[in-house]
């Protein structure tokens, strides 16, 4: 059993098997997950787990090249905003697409990670970088 860190483990698995520009999305309970990209749902109920704990739990593990998250957080997520900033401080890129055409972008993801988030445009994909 692993002390630390992700402690779920399928997605350990998935994180571990990701290589350079692979992606991930962590979405709220809403984001469709395209046919044939593997959905790991977390959702339990309204709320849990919330979208920033499971993303704190994946950027831990998860060599983070860049993300993209939907443009429309501006006007109806402060949160994914302060998050985009926080990530742009820390060196991580952030593209903004507009969300139809980020739902579009999922579908190249090597998995969905379903959270119980409610509020709006809480997605971001995360595009894996190198270690080294």
């Amino acid at each position: 059993m692993k002390r630390h860190g992700l402690l779920h483990a399928e997605l350990n698995r998935i994180v571990a098997a990701m290589g350079h520009t692979d992606t991930l999305v962590i979405g709220d309970v809403g984001l469709p997950v395209p046919h044939g990209v593997p959905c790991i749902d977390l959702a339990v109920v309204p709320g849990t787990p919330a979208f920033a704990a499971v993303f704190d739990a994946v950027f831990g593990e998860l060599a983070v090249e860049r993300a993209t998250v939907a443009s429309e957080i501006h006007a109806h997520n402060p949160a994914m905003v302060a998050l985009k900033g926080r990530l742009e401080a820390g060196g991580v890129p952030v593209d903004e697409l507009f969300h139809e055409d980020f739902k579009a972008a999922t579908r190249r993801a090597v998995a969905v990670v379903r959270t119980g988030e409610t509020s709006p445009y809480a997605n971001i994909i995360l595009h894996a970088g190198v270690t080294f």
